[in-house]
């Protein structure tokens, strides 16, 4: 859980450059002093980071995440796999009076519930053996992420002496993500439940707890059990592009600019109302879905569009409904960290700001992006193509 998350939050590199490193030694003894400023004991502190060394495993995996690195479409052959599907039937069935029970509870439908229990543990059994306080600490002696990674360890500091975990215990991913649900520590103090009423909250071990704790979260941060995550559409010949991605209008709005669901239905009239933008996750020649609230609460778990997705479309399979109807362009060669890199900094060469310059086509980025398109008369879908590079290249060789 969160992966996302921690990526947005990568500071733009000059700003990196700008702190002067510190030695492990002395990030721990700057930490130890600001845990104590907040009301942590020092010895249990020193206790807790004893030892402790970097782990280079841990940044390796930072700098090449997945739901950033991959193409989509060769993220969502992984993450809607025959296997996962297959073995989410199976846990959805073996489960299902929980599962149901947690519907009823929060309104959060049990395959979405199963479908992020899949993607982020394998339906609890890949939980992850890094050592938690470990990797935490490794990030935030890094520096880019810092301010979290601390805030991470100090929740860690909480968890301890609430003895909801014994050190031991804290093993999970490489970024902090701990238990059958992945919930990073501050998470955990915000929402986790106890599912199965033993009076703990066992996100590790108990099924109960760890699914309970998921549809917690997702309830409260808005999960509306009236709408769909996503409906895949058709777009007419002459469509504006550029209202992509940050336009929010209703779905009657967009049927009148000629927005149509994919299996050729009408709009529904309790569909009519709903807000929704429109999702280009490969441009203009890939599938294109108009997503509301419950995409964005997908997201807040893992703030990434490739995620939920995944999310979504593994749901879907979970029952049986169909995936996407429009295909992917498999065969555009998607650009890469380094050329993304150069890209955004043509961008800014030719005065539309990318948000910074790190590597990743994220809001910012695709919104340059699509202001650059309509300029230069190409269709302005933000997708950051080989095509596009090349025209900046050729803008700046022509100046």
């Amino acid at each position: 859980m969160i992966r996302g998350f921690i990526a947005c939050l990568v500071l733009l590199p000059s700003l990196v450059m700008a702190a002067p490193p510190l030695s492990f030694d002395a990030w721990r003894t700057a930490f130890t002093g600001r845990a104590v400023a907040v009301g942590h004991d020092q010895a249990h502190v020193r206790n807790l980071l004893a030892d402790i060394t970097p782990q280079e495993t841990v940044l390796e995996r930072d700098r090449f995440q997945p739901e950033f690195t991959r193409p989509i479409w060769q993220y969502l052959d992984s993450a809607v796999s025959s296997l996962r599907v297959q073995n989410g039937k199976t846990a959805l069935a073996e489960h299902a009076d929980l599962l149901t029970d947690l519907e009823e509870k929060t309104g959060v439908p049990t395959e979405i519930i199963t479908a992020i229990w899949g993607l982020e543990s394998a339906y609890g059994e890949i939980q992850g053996n890094f050592d938690v306080v470990r990797a935490l600490a490794t990030l935030a002696h890094d520096g880019r992420r810092r301010n979290w990674a601390e805030g991470e360890l100090l929740a860690i500091l909480t968890l301890l002496a609430n003895n909801d975990i014994e050190r031991e215990n804290l093993k999970g991913a490489w970024a902090g993500a701990m238990g059958q649900t992945q919930f990073l520590p501050s998470t955990y103090l915000q929402y986790a439940v106890d599912g199965d009423g033993d009076g703990r909250k066992d996100i590790w071990n108990s099924k109960a707890d760890a699914l309970a704790s998921t549809a917690n979260y997702l309830r409260r941060h808005g999960w509306n059990q009236l709408e769909d995550w996503g409906i895949e559409v058709t777009l007419p010949a002459d469509f504006a592009y550029e209202l992509a991605d940050d336009t929010v209008l209703s779905i009657g709005s967009w049927a009148v600019r000629g927005v149509t669901p994919i299996q050729g239905r009408n709009w529904h009239d309790n569909e009519q109302g709903q807000a929704a933008r429109l999702l280009l996750p490969a441009g203009a020649n890939g599938p294109k879905i108009l997503i509301g609230g419950n995409f964005r609460v997908i997201k807040r778990y893992n703030n990434s569009t490739a995620y939920a997705l995944g999310v979504g479309l593994l749901a879907r399979a979970l029952v049986d409904e169909g995936g996407l109807v429009g295909t992917w362009p498999t065969n555009m060669v998607p650009l890469s960290r380094a050329q993304i890199t150069q890209m955004q900094e043509l961008l800014q060469a030719n005065g539309h700001d990318p948000g910074g310059v790190d590597g990743m086509a994220g809001p910012n980025t695709r919104r340059a992006l699509r202001a650059y398109q309509q300029r230069i008369g190409l269709v302005a879908d933000g997708f950051a193509s080989q095509q596009v590079l090349q025209n900046l290249r050729l803008s700046v060789q022509t100046e």
